[in-house]
């Protein structure tokens, strides 16, 4: 499936949202200290990080 090779502009507008969201929630949960919430939000936000980093690797994945 070659959908990411060809649709370059909606792939990098969708990793960079995913980037800065995924940041603003590391910071945002990094400020709440002490509580289980911040944990979670800064959880949620490597989870989005981790997808941004896929979304940019996806063009690039052989099939062998």
């Amino acid at each position: 499936m070659n959908y990411w090779k060809e649709h370059a502009a909606l792939r990098v507008i969708l990793i960079a949202v995913l980037f800065i969201a995924g940041l603003a929630l590391v910071i945002g949960g990094w400020t709440i200290t002490g509580q289980m919430k911040g944990l979670v939000i800064m959880l949620v936000g490597l989870l989005l990080l981790i997808l941004a980093l896929a979304l940019y690797n996806k063009p690039f994945q052989d099939r062998r």
